[in-house]
């Protein structure tokens, strides 16, 4: 079986696990508990791994808990970022699930054990919580400890057979590529609000080479809304570990997402030191002010959100948008994630930040696209096929800011006609994505797809951002040759009165005969 084929298999397989053991649990409300057993399995034999280290005379599962030592124990926190005691390992745990009647409390307390193994080390921000959401006690499991201890044993089993094989890279990848899997299929399932925490691999793809072009290496990597880390880890699969020296860094709002994200980091083998995710709110309370700036910015903030603005008298003179001099309106705060980004981001460095596409002609932004233009921000605004995201079918624009462009254009470029059609969603291929990468590199000119406009232009259509205003579309009605058709015109109308001659001297026969 080719890795493609055992990563399909297990893709199935692991999907169907998810389906048979939730029951009458919605999917939606049960994936923390699919997602955070892959988690568990995977860092149980990570850190068995570590602490074999390749000597094939030790099975770190069979020893018992006393000969861990204080020493022992500490430098597998500093290093690996948490322990996990032999008696706690997933598989000790998988193996005895059917007739452990304690299952549900067994799981809790392996859990806090694990996530307070980290304190008081470096690590502990990034294990803490992390199990939050794996709530062994909810009734989501069932109505009694009987009943909850029969589905969670069920999703132990069913996650315990899977075949990933021995614990190296690939197996890695097939643990990482299972993860990513389970959440692009919770969110093509939850409608709108799954859109709000996964951006589509295809689209992450684009994003990640668009903010990543050129650089040979980059300090490090942020998105300012990150998710569940799709976007971040996008750039770490297509791009080498020496390009991005300092690691991963994102802040997001939401709770469940948050632990989702870190667990994601994890799970693509990026250690504690390498990551830097964190829960809050971007826009009044941003994090990283010590880390910035970054030489590269991905990102897929909401669509239009409310936000204080205005509301916030104080936010006018915050360094991210006081030199805008206007917030963005209090209904629609796309342009105070992009100050943010771009307020982040290095004179070296590239963000490519996913736009509602109103932002770029309506009214309410005008001052704050003048700014952009006007100090030579705006590299490529780029707009994609509608139905490329989950839980909309709007045709959203991708923005690409730069502070080192070479002359003061900026680049439009229409790639809605770029895409599949699949069932639920529309797709960008491998080529549609080289194709926009392609003219987003050479800035030439391609009739009906890309157009480099002069910064005069722009300011003269009071800034209007719109990729429609400068890309002109091709025009698909069919194509109509005058002279041919007044030639087939001429002899429809010959034809016409030679039939009308030949029907008039059958009449005159006729009545000719009846005389």
């Amino acid at each position: 079986m080719t890795s493609t084929q055992q990563r399909a298999a297990l893709q199935r397989q692991i999907w169907q696990i998810a389906n048979e053991v939730r029951g009458a649990v919605d999917g939606w409300d049960f994936k923390q508990y699919v997602l955070g057993t892959l988690f568990y399995r995977f860092i149980s034999e990570n850190f068995a791994n570590y602490i074999e280290g390749g000597d094939d005379g030790i099975d770190y599962a069979k020893l018992p808990d006393s000969v861990i030592t204080p020493e022992i124990k500490d430098d597998a926190i500093k290093t690996k970022g948490y322990f996990i005691y032999p008696s706690q390992l997933f598989a000790t745990i998988a193996a005895g699930a059917n007739t452990n009647d304690s299952l549900n409390t067994d799981l809790a307390a392996i859990f806090a054990g694990i996530e307070s193994s980290a304190n008081g080390y470096p690590s502990e921000r990034d294990i803490k919580g992390l199990f939050a959401d794996f709530d062994t006690t909810s009734n989501r499991l069932g109505n009694t400890v009987a009943d909850k201890n029969i589905r969670l044993a069920a999703v132990l089993k069913g996650v315990a057979g899977l075949d990933f094989g021995d614990f190296d890279a690939s197996h890695i990848d097939l643990f990482g590529d299972a993860y990513e899997f389970l959440i692009s299929n919770y969110a093509a399932n939850a409608g709108k609000s799954g859109g709000e925490f996964f951006t589509p691999q295809h689209v992450s793809r684009l994003i990640a080479r668009l903010a990543m072009h050129k650089q040979t290496s980059v300090n490090k990597i942020y998105d300012p809304a990150c998710g569940s880390g799709s976007l971040l880890l996008q750039a770490k699969k297509h791009f080498d570990a020496h390009i991005i020296e300092d690691g991963f860094f994102g802040q997001e709002i939401n709770h469940t997402t948050y632990n989702l994200a870190r667990m994601n980091m994890f799970l693509h083998n990026i250690n504690y030191d390498k990551f830097n995710i964190q829960l809050g709110n971007t826009l009044i309370a941003p994090r990283f002010g010590d880390d910035k700036p970054f030489d590269a910015i991905v990102s897929n903030p909401p669509y239009s959100v409310k936000w204080i603005g205005s509301d916030d008298p104080t936010l006018i003179n915050d360094d991210r948008f006081a030199p805008a001099g206007v917030l963005a309106p209090k209904s629609k705060a796309d342009f105070a994630f992009v100050l943010h980004a771009l307020s982040y981001l290095s004179s070296k460095g590239r963000a490519a930040i996913v736009c509602f596409p109103g932002i770029f002609y309506r009214g309410a932004e005008q001052k704050i696209r003048q700014y952009l233009v006007d100090n030579n921000y705006v590299e490529t605004v780029i707009s994609l096929a509608p139905n490329l995201f989950f839980g909309t079918t709007i045709a959203v624009n991708i923005l690409v800011l730069s502070k080192h462009k070479a002359d003061t254009t900026t680049q439009f470029i229409d790639a809605s006609g770029l895409f599949k059609k699949e069932t639920n969603n529309n797709v960008l291929l491998d080529a549609h994505i080289e194709q926009i990468m392609a003219v987003f590199d050479s800035k030439k000119n391609v009739d009906h797809f890309a157009q480099a406009v002069p910064f005069e232009q722009v300011a003269a259509n009071d800034y209007n951002l719109s990729v429609s205003s400068y890309v002109e579309a091709k025009d698909t009605r069919e194509v109509v040759d005058i002279t041919q058709l007044n030639a087939e015109l001429k002899t429809t109308v010959a034809r016409i009165d030679q039939l009308r001659k030949d029907i008039d001297a059958i009449v005159a026969e006729i009545e000719g005969g009846e005389a």
